[in-house]
């Protein structure tokens, strides 16, 4: 009886040597896994991709080679104010709104915000096959006969001289497409707490070096602001070559690669979104829309995507509880690994750098969000916004 005992108690020993082993190691791997995005050459922390406005143009600059495209539904509470920031950009602009079948006074309040040389053009019933952004954008595309348009969202407010910098360094980089990530509302305080870590995951995912540099195949741009030549998009058969895409924006930076053009991305402090994410839900929401088609839909993703935010994110922390002294060093060393590569991002956006021992937090809020995502479309739905659902394919 005692030897059964002893041996009991052996191989529970040995089981909980082996547990503790497993848990330093995945401590150790959760804490190369920051030191690894810190040394890769492409730096996605980093906020050195930039594009501000510089020399504020007087009337006299000509963009009469530049169409503002706007796709619009139900945008009444903020479409006046990002029309008469584009009054500031420069002479001869032409602006082209497609009402999106608004049920709001989206129209009525445009033409206010610019009485003369406005173009409105009332959007036709979305038909299969398509996504509502992209259908607005392809009726307004076919009436546009510029060098250049400007894919803007309705909620983007440029400060002046945006339109000018952005076709500078269009022309002068021989680029086939220019985007700037706007720098979202930070006011109430999910805004600030989700906002810049929005940034940052999205530069993680689809690095901006990586996506700038020509002889890489990923495509990364972000649809808020996009400066595009009409030639590329005819040769990629414009909007119609994306019709049902939910991430847009990326599906036409790859396109326009694919199609031998080159294609830019960076932050600035000059296009700014106006839409306001004032309750966690309304954020949940954007988010929630295109998290599960960022993975492809594929549950495999998702829970490589989980178990690499749980290694990444909580391990290095657990790890500072350890007994052993090597695995409280190397678990510090992991957290101060994890919280460095924030803060760049939130210098940028001018918030306190105390929100970067929060990622853990914040991160798990967005994996949250993921698999909200992943739900909505296992009950069907593929994406929904603006009251239109789409739904997955059968």
């Amino acid at each position: 009886m005692r030897s059964t005992a002893n041996r009991k108690m052996r191989l529970q020993r040995s089981n909980d040597l082996l547990a503790v082993q497993k848990m330093e190691f995945l401590v150790a791997a959760g804490a190369l896994l920051w030191v690894t995005v810190i040394l890769v050459p492409w730096r996605p922390w980093s906020t050195r991709e930039r594009l501000e406005t510089g020399n504020v143009p007087d009337d006299e600059t000509d963009l009469s080679d530049v169409t503002v495209l706007i796709p619009a539904r139900n945008e009444g509470p903020v479409i006046e104010r990002t029309l008469i920031a584009l009054r500031c950009q420069g002479r001869g602009l032409r602006v082209m709104l497609v009402d999106d079948q608004s049920s709001d006074a989206t129209a009525t309040l445009a033409r206010l915000a610019w009485p003369t040389g406005l173009t409105i053009i009332q959007g036709q019933i979305l038909p299969s096959g398509w996504t509502g952004k992209l259908w607005a954008l392809e009726q307004g595309w076919s009436a546009i006969d510029s060098n250049f348009v400007l894919l803007l969202d309705a909620d983007i407010e440029l400060e002046p001289g945006t339109v000018v910098a952005l076709k500078r360094k269009l022309i002068a980089e021989e680029l086939a497409l220019v985007s700037v990530m706007a720098e979202l509302r930070m006011d109430s305080l999910w805004e600030k707490m989700l906002v810049p870590a929005f940034v940052y995951f999205f530069k993680l995912l689809y690095p901006f070096a990586v996506g700038n540099n020509p002889q890489s195949g990923l495509g990364v741009a972000a649809g808020g602001c996009i400066l595009v030549r009409s030639s590329s998009l005819e040769m990629i058969g414009a909007f119609h070559s994306l019709r049902n895409a939910i991430i847009d924006d990326c599906r036409l930076a790859d396109r326009i690669k694919k199609s031998g053009g080159r294609t830019w991305i960076g932050l600035s402090h000059s296009v700014r979104s106006h839409r306001a994410y004032v309750r966690l839900a309304s954020f949940w929401g954007m988010v929630e829309r295109t998290a599960f088609t960022q993975l492809r839909y594929s549950i495999w993703l998702l829970l490589a995507t989980t178990f690499l935010m749980v290694l990444g994110f909580w391990l290095p922390w657990a790890g500072i509880f350890s007994r052993r002294m090597a695995v409280r060093f190397i678990a510090l060393s992991g957290v101060c690994a994890m919280t460095l590569p924030y803060v760049p991002t939130l210098r940028y956006y001018r918030r306190s750098i105390l929100w970067a021992p929060l990622l853990p937090v914040i991160s798990t809020l967005y994996l949250l969000m993921t698999w909200s995502s992943a739900l909505r479309y296992w009950r069907g739905k593929r994406s929904e916004w603006k009251g239109r659902v789409y739904a997955r394919a059968p």
